[in-house]
């Protein structure tokens, strides 16, 4: 049976997942995305490559990274838990200025792993948000000792001007017409510039940022309704059928563990 709960905290988004069938969509996220799998062994596509993450395996996602995700073995299924950390916030609490990338996707560390475990355990049960600040401060102890990177690939120009124009009009249908003309592209020159650049379509990209600031609106007015209009969704239906796609639950549902 595949069950999604979450619980947000001191500013972290924290997820306990048990799968079998169910698939994530290729995705990606706005935030750093660190996780632990529990039982069972995780198996996603990341960067053009096939990750394992075996029982204790510390999974590290980049913001903006693009990948899927299943139970590598959909009989014996798999269990996980998921942190998702604004960018900002953990430079704040790492005391850092520039972003900063996980260069290994998958480590075994035991003393991180712990952190990571207490963290959400606290977020999850509900505990004072002063705990869990103060558990965040220890986890990034871990996390600045772990492979971590300065020196990444930013964003092409044209790629990072494409990207302003989806985030600003998500409202909106996707005009790719109107983008490859801002850009002086044709069509298939951008989608594949677009998909070189971050490893989906600008479709997929554009519906990702929808299903995502749906998410950040309802968090923050908890109006299922308005988040539904604002983010330019068909029905509840349309954004509930995305939605799951990305988060394993249903909008409808993600409210109800608010």
């Amino acid at each position: 049976m595949d069950k999604f709960i979450y619980k947000k905290s001191a500013g972290i988004t924290a997820l306990s997942a048990s799968m079998t069938n169910f698939t994530y969509k290729k995705h990606s996220h706005q935030e750093y995305a660190i996780g632990v799998t529990l039982r069972g062994i995780q198996q996603y596509n990341l960067d053009g490559s096939l990750q394992l993450s075996y029982q204790n395996g510390v999974m590290l996602f980049n913001p903006e990274q693009a990948h899927d995700g299943m139970a590598h073995d959909h009989e014996a299924g798999l269990d996980y838990i998921m942190l998702y950390i604004e960018p900002q916030l953990l430079l704040e609490v790492m005391e850092i200025k520039d972003i900063v990338r996980f260069s290994t996707p998958i480590v075994y560390d035991h003393r991180l792993q712990q952190r990571i475990l207490r963290l959400s355990n606290a977020i999850l049960s509900g505990k004072d948000e002063a705990l869990c600040s103060e558990l965040l401060v220890s986890l990034t102890e871990s996390l600045s000792q772990t492979n971590l990177s300065s020196d990444y690939r930013k964003d092409n120009a044209l790629v990072r001007k494409a990207k302003d124009m989806i985030h600003s009009n998500l409202e909106n249908v996707l005009k790719l017409a109107d983008i490859c003309k801002e850009l002086n592209l044709s069509k298939f020159q951008f989608i594949r510039l677009f998909k070189a650049h971050t490893g989906i379509s600008p479709y997929q990209y554009f519906l990702n940022c929808k299903i995502e600031r749906a998410k950040r609106l309802i968090e923050k007015n908890r109006d299922i309704y308005a988040a539904v209009m604002e983010c330019g969704f068909v029905d509840l239906t349309h954004l509930n059928k995305h939605f799951k796609s990305v988060y394993g639950t249903t909008a409808l549902e993600y409210i109800s563990y608010l």
